[in-house]
């Protein structure tokens, strides 16, 4: 759940707190109640505040260890944060504000400006006590902004207010979201009052940070926050899904055909009720239709499909406005994703369509707190029932899944009707899960640990990244070993979800641009620029640069060397919605497929692997109506994937330069069609008329 932890970090922020001496324990805990971290603020009387965090989930996450001091109007003279990422880069951040010069730097960047009247620094690794300090700021600037270092500003919006009781005690607590950095809006639970501070973080359906005795609460404050978020999130829904009634034509475009990977000749596209009902040479009469959208010979691909996601209700307009219209869901809360399902589907929540699957973990101290976490067969066929009863057609195995009983469990699912993917349970290999009937494997680390880890390899921790990182780079794609595993994933027919954009993390040196990014990141707001220069891995040295360089490399080639061999792929990400499958298909043009054949994976085989193809993956009349028009040649050059200029999906037509602007995103294309409603057409088909025909027909009938 990498995404998770960084939407809970990378959304703390730095202002002012109280400089009494107290200490405030938060405790971390799971919906299912496991205990998964803390955070403890001690302050001082001389103004020194010190905070200890830390977090663990999936046999990861951060641990950090920070200093401040406050000015009297409540921004931070003095700031320091040591300890390590959530996997293991070594986080080195400090700032000051000295002579009215800010200054900062850390193990990624270094700067300084001229401070601004009550600007507040944003660290780029801290702890959730930086909240805090934010929510105290801004309540003492009556409503008005929050000026920002290095840039931006911070506003924030109290969306709701109750009172909690637990152990006796009572306390009124207000939700409140803060607007100004990332990509989409935080909510925070805080006291009330003059100088109100974090009292609680909620990711409903997956865990609650709240002080010290509270953390009981936290399913009443979910709750609460769901409502307030739904409302937001409709009003989102409204403003950018634009209704297409009536029976729309989409003139002069160059159709995909996703089954022979080739541009057809210019088309007119026919929509109605969300349904394709024609596709025409283009010219042809048009009969009827209410709605035309010139296409002035963009090219029209059937929407993407990423398949591999963790999809929150937030991300949906960044994959729509991607061209990303099916997300096949790899791990969730299951009320949650029962939840986005439903608003999906009634055209309340901008997103695309999602295909879930069974998330199926194992009882250990790495387990990952998602879905069902179970400890023995029973209990595994029993959430498997609950999937299959739900209309999961996919379960997904996780790290700590009980290797005892895997073959059963898989059996299990076949016999539901559900296919069977995951990560290799710890203590076996690739070759083993499929002995055990995986039909398909997620990332390619999972892969290249076949050919890596011992039996007593723990790959619950980190050294399921370190060891491919290491390793990979010396292994010799023509040993038999190897050879014959590919032999085998082909002979089984077994999928490989590779995620390789996700997987340059492994190579990237604090301070770099994580590659994946590069083409978008001066597109996006200020403080995603920083993130995406945070590297993740520790990299000691050149030398650990280099081998972990050509270890990525390798990963890249033997994706393309799957494909050669006629192993079937899927085009995942696991990373930031939308922007990552654009950078996977780049990938998978770099590891030899042609960009049509990239195309292809992400659209025909998307439908295939979600058992789809019925209704989505091409351009065909019958099938859903979910298509992206293109400016550019993505066939040719596949970097023109990121010029979407309108995707129509679920029967509304959405404008990625209206959901770019939402998100504080400098739009990728600026011109986009508009809909131009047609005149009238009579549809007669005799001089008199259809009432005239009508007439002679029952004329006929009363002879």
């Amino acid at each position: 759940m990498k995404k998770i932890i960084v939407l809970a970090i990378a959304a703390a922020f730095a202002s002012a707190a109280s400089a009494a001496t107290q200490t405030i324990r938060y405790d971390v805990v799971a919906e299912n109640g496991t205990r998964m971290g803390e955070q403890v603020v001690e302050r001082d009387d001389d103004g020194l505040t010190r905070v200890r965090f830390s977090y663990k989930n999936n046999g990861r996450g951060p641990d950090l260890n920070e200093t401040f001091r406050l000015a009297p109007d409540g921004t931070m003279t003095q700031f320091a944060v040591k300890g390590n990422t959530t996997f293991g880069s070594v986080v080195d951040e400090q700032f000051e504000l000295k002579d009215g010069k800010a200054s900062w730097r850390s193990t990624s960047e270094k700067g300084e400006k001229a401070q601004a009247a009550g600007a507040m620094y944003v660290p780029l690794n801290n702890s959730l006590e930086i909240v805090s300090i934010a929510l105290t700021a801004l309540a003492e600037r009556k409503g008005a902004p929050l000026p920002l270092l290095p840039s931006g500003s911070l506003s924030q919006r109290v969306l709701d207010e109750m009172e909690v009781t637990a152990g006796g005690k009572s306390t009124k607590v207000q939700l409140v979201a803060l607007t100004g950095l990332g990509l989409s809006p935080q909510f925070f639970w805080a006291t009330t009052g003059a100088k109100p501070r974090l009292f609680a973080m909620i990711v409903p359906g997956f865990m609650t940070m709240a002080e010290e005795g509270w953390t009981s609460v936290g399913p009443q404050l979910a709750e609460r926050q769901k409502v307030a978020e739904t409302r937001m999130l409709q009003d989102v829904a409204k403003r950018l899904q634009h209704k297409l009634d009536g029976l729309t034509v989409v003139k002069n475009v160059r159709v995909f055909d996703s089954e022979k990977a080739v541009l057809g000749a210019p088309s007119d596209v026919y929509v109605l009720r969300g349904r394709i009902t024609a596709v025409l040479p283009t010219g042809a009469p048009i009969r009827g239709a209410q709605n035309e959208i010139d296409g002035a010979g963009r090219v029209l691909l059937p929407g993407l499909f990423d398949m591999h996601g963790h999809v929150g209700r937030w991300e949906g307009g960044m994959n729509i406005a991607a061209g990303v219209t099916s997300v096949r869901d790899m791990g969730n809360d299951n009320a949650t994703m029962q939840q986005i399902l439903d608003e999906t589907a009634d055209g309340r929540l901008l997103g695309p369509q999602v295909v879930p699957s069974g998330f199926l973990e194992g009882q250990s101290p790495y387990s990952a707190n998602l879905g069902f976490v179970i400890k023995d067969l029973p209990q595994a066929k029993n959430a498997i029932d609950w999937y299959a009863e739900h209309g999961y057609p996919q379960l997904k195995i996780y790290n700590s899944f009980p290797k005892a009983i895997l073959a059963e469990t898989v059996a299990y699912a076949h016999a539901r009707g559900m296919r069977v993917s995951g990560h290799i349970p710890a203590g076996l290999r690739a070759r083993e899960a499929l002995d055990a009937g995986f039909d398909e494997i997620n990332h390619i680390n999972q892969v290249m640990l076949n050919f890596l880890a011992t039996p007593t390899t723990e790959t619950r921790t980190l050294e399921r990244f370190i060891l491919p990182a290491e390793k990979v780079a010396s292994l010799d794609f023509n040993a038999p070993v190897v050879k014959q595993f590919i032999a085998r994933l082909k002979k089984q027919g077994t999928v490989v979800d590779s995620t390789l954009a996700t997987f340059a993390f492994l190579k990237q040196k604090d301070g770099d641009m994580n590659t994946p990014f590069a083409p978008i990141a001066s597109h996006m707001p200020p403080d995603v620029q920083r993130g995406f220069h945070v590297g993740a891995m520790k990299i000691a040295d050149a030398a650990t640069q280099a081998r972990y360089e050509k270890s990525y490399a390798k990963m890249v080639e033997f994706v393309g060397l799957l494909y050669k061999s006629g192993v079937p792929l899927v085009a995942g990400t696991d990373e930031m919605a939308g922007f990552t499958l654009q950078a996977e298909l780049e990938l998978l043009v770099q590891a030899g497929l042609t960009p049509s054949q990239a195309l292809q994976v992400a659209t025909r085989n998307g439908a295939r692997y979600t058992r789809t193809s019925h209704e989505r993956g091409s351009i065909t009349p019958g099938k859903l109506a979910d298509l992206v028009l293109v400016d550019g040649d993505p066939t040719k050059n596949i970097a023109d994937i990121r010029k979407v200029a309108a995707v129509i999906t679920r029967g509304y037509l959405v404008y990625p330069h209206e959901v770019d602007k939402e998100l504080g995103i400098v739009p990728f294309v600026k011109d986009a069609p508009a809909v131009r409603p047609l005149a009238p057409v009579s549809s007669n088909i005799a001089a008199g008329g259809n009432d005239a025909v009508r007439q002679k027909l029952e004329g006929s009938a009363r002879h």
